[in-house]
């Protein structure tokens, strides 16, 4: 998923710098440079993406699984 996640990140990348150069009216690979660098950072926005869904998922685990012991203490712990 990671990886998907990265390709899928630097593929929006490099369409939002095209994008800005041709609404500018510039050449589509005026710096490519610009291009490379905009794809980095999709790639590490994606990868990011992909860290933090899975950070929220053990947490929303953890804070279930705590409440299940919590209820089964309030109601059968009595």
């Amino acid at each position: 998923m990671v990886t998907t996640a990265g390709l899928i990140g630097a593929g929006m990348g490099l369409f939002v710098q095209l994008y800005s150069n041709g609404v500018r009216k510039l050449p589509l690979m005026r710096h490519p440079w610009e291009h490379v660098l905009a794809m980095g950072l999709g790639s590490a926005f994606g990868n990011a993406v992909v860290q933090w869904e899975e950070k929220l998922q053990t947490d929303l685990d953890k804070l279930i699984a705590d409440g299940k012991t919590a209820r089964t203490k309030r109601f059968i712990g009595m």
